[in-house]
């Protein structure tokens, strides 16, 4: 037994970050003093700050170190784990309470209004040792499902907390599984898959959770199994995900040397394995249809619905298809029944959400809050507010498929039908925060461009559609645009959204849509005015100096690449906008913020 035990975040973040030097001179220094019997290092998922990385948490104290470098190691452990001093200047400021010690990090902003259920154990067990999570309860869900309840009852038990599925359309997850037990009762093979593709901007949550938990997925997956009578389960993941393939790669291994994977698992006939395929990074893969052609070994490209999935699905069999996060619900679920998950969330929107939170945010990372938490409580009280005092403008939910939610309405409760009434869906849970200095229209072009290139090309509406769409937008921003484009902005939207082939399509113009109808005044000011309100569009920005600022120092004219300052030490400054490139060296250059972008 160690007295002490030091987590160290292992997920992708931190690894950029630099953690992997951490555990060498973690190694190095607990020999040193005589500590490697006593303190025991742990590599876990992610914490959830991200942007605190590399981050270490010292047990029992609770004590979280953050920003982590590797030159720190030696004085925490010659302070920390030999003297038991903690090393105040390397805490994360919530945390420190000089009159009662170390805060507890459940005390925090960040982590108070949390409620972490498919996280529970990501920054809490070593993902690579299957004994860890079964210590935390692990595969008794399916232990229980295999020996002590029938099929139909694994997925009453499921329809009944109201879990809906966690990747975009929040379809209810029983009833997926109860169409695929029921529409080909006769079948001679199905299948259960897993959408770990995680394609929007932004998104990490179902990294994240394989990073620091991929027993869960295994055990999830294996019940679904046993619940619609299939044998066999494919991952779909992004091999630009090396970690979370590496960790579910050992999982896998580790679940089926412990025989919870394969023939005859708990001693029963019931027989279950999973493969990992790996996709390239394409989108459009994340729609159900696209990505069973891509396990399958074609081109990634949607097919026509009906049939649907369960019906005719991978290989022409019944299938189920559900991300990372809906699967890490269902051992909890089982474990705990479904008044405990329904009791959590809103009426039609049951349990809790994992959201990606970035953007303009003081708190970087991944949150998990109740359904029905506003967008104000996520952003000033868990995020802790924006950057240098600046005003929310924004907030993008569901990635290039979803919509902006504007401040008028941070305080509608965030669930699946509340988003959709104001433009928005909830998408696989990326956040985007915006502040003053975003652009809309800009911001519209960003999600719509990589819509158009994520596009597969099969369908018109989409391939051409989308293209034309930029164009408009691009008009704008630059500075060409007239009136009569948002008549033709709001007519192209309408007719993609009607006939594109699948949901990638349908969903493409959700964000012009909404940001044009949240942030109309942006659009006139850049058509009418020729001017950009947030200074971001290029073709629509001037740069003036302030006299009354400028120190006439020169600085700025050493500085400009083309000469377009002019002006001598003691002398009034001049910027020529026709020299003028836009490069903002001037701007970052000058100390007396004496020069503006209008």
């Amino acid at each position: 037994m160690f007295r002490s035990h030091v987590l160290v975040c292992g997920g992708t973040g931190c690894h950029a970050s630099g953690c992997a030097a951490l555990f060498p001179a973690l190694e190095t220094e607990l020999k040193k003093h005589g500590l490697e019997k006593e303190v025991g290092v742990v590599q876990t998922g992610c914490f959830g700050l991200c942007a605190l990385g590399p981050i270490m948490i010292v047990y029992p104290e609770g004590s979280f170190y953050s920003l982590v470098k590797e030159s720190d190691i030696p004085e925490i452990v010659a302070e920390h784990l030999l003297k038991g001093r903690v090393v105040d200047r390397l805490l994360y400021h919530e945390t420190v309470c000089p009159e009662h010690g170390v805060k507890s990090l459940n005390d925090t902003g960040f982590y108070k209004k949390q409620l972490r259920v498919a996280l529970r154990n990501c920054g809490v067990i070593n993902p690579e040792c299957i004994d860890e999570y079964i210590g935390s309860d692990g595969y008794e869900a399916l232990g229980k499902c295999i020996t002590e309840m029938t099929p139909d009852d694994v997925i009453k038990i499921i329809s009944d907390s109201g879990l809906r599925g966690r990747g975009g359309g929040g379809f209810p997850t029983g009833r997926k599984w109860q169409l695929a037990k029921n529409l080909v009762p006769d079948a001679d093979q199905k299948y259960v898959c897993c959408n770990a593709d995680e394609g929007d901007p932004g998104a990490f949550m179902d990294r994240s959770v394989l990073e620091g938990d991929p027993h869960v997925l295994i055990e999830a997956m294996a019940i679904a199994g046993y619940a619609i009578g299939a044998d066999m389960g494919y991952v779909y993941i992004r091999a630009e995900y090396p970690i979370a393939v590496s960790r579910l790669n050992i999982a896998i291994k580790q679940a089926r040397e412990y025989g919870l994977l394969g023939n005859n698992i708990f001693g029963t006939d019931f027989c279950f394995d999973l493969e990992i395929r790996l996709g390239a990074g394409a989108f459009v893969c994340g729609e159900e249809t696209a990505l069973m052609t891509s396990i399958e070994g074609h081109r990634g490209e949607p097919n026509p619905r009906p049939p649907f999935p369960a019906e005719k699905g991978l290989w022409g069999k019944p299938t189920i298809l559900s991300n990372v996060e809906t699967y890490a619900n269902i051992p909890q679920i089982i474990l705990k029944g479904a008044d405990w998950f329904a009791s959590m969330g809103t009426e039609k929107s049951k349990g809790t959400k994992v959201f990606a939170l970035g953007g303009k945010i003081n708190n970087t990372g991944l949150v998990e809050v109740p359904m029905g938490t506003t967008l104000r409580e996520v952003i000033y009280e868990i995020g802790g507010g924006i950057p240098d005092g600046k005003e929310f403008k924004g907030a993008q939910t569901g990635g290039p498929s979803g919509g902006c939610i504007p401040m008028s309405q941070i305080d509608v409760p965030i669930d699946y039908d509340n988003l959709i009434a104001i433009g928005s869906m909830m998408g696989s849970g990326g956040l985007i925060v915006m502040d003053e200095d975003n652009c809309m229209v800009d911001m519209a072009k960003f999600f719509l461009e990589f819509t158009v290139d994520e596009s597969c090309g099969k369908c018109t509406p989409c391939r051409i559609g989308t293209k034309r769409l930029y164009e408009l937008l691009e008009k704008i921003t630059s500075g060409n645009g007239e009136m009569e484009d948002l008549d033709k902005i709001e007519e192209l939207c309408k007719y993609i959204k009607d006939n594109s082939l699948c949901g990638l399509g349908n969903s493409a113009p959700n964000p012009v849509l909404s940001m044009y109808h949240n942030f109309r005044d942006e659009y006139i000011a850049h058509i009418k005015n020729k001017k950009c309100p947030a200074g971001v569009c290029e073709d629509l920005v001037t740069y003036r100096i302030i006299d009354e600022k400028c120190k006439m120092c020169t600085a700025c004219i050493k500085v400009c690449p083309v000469d377009a300052i002019t002006g001598a030490v003691k002398q009034p400054h001049f910027i020529d906008p026709v020299k003028c490139i836009k490069c903002d060296a001037c701007v970052s250059k000058c100390k007396f913020d004496a020069i503006v972008k209008e």
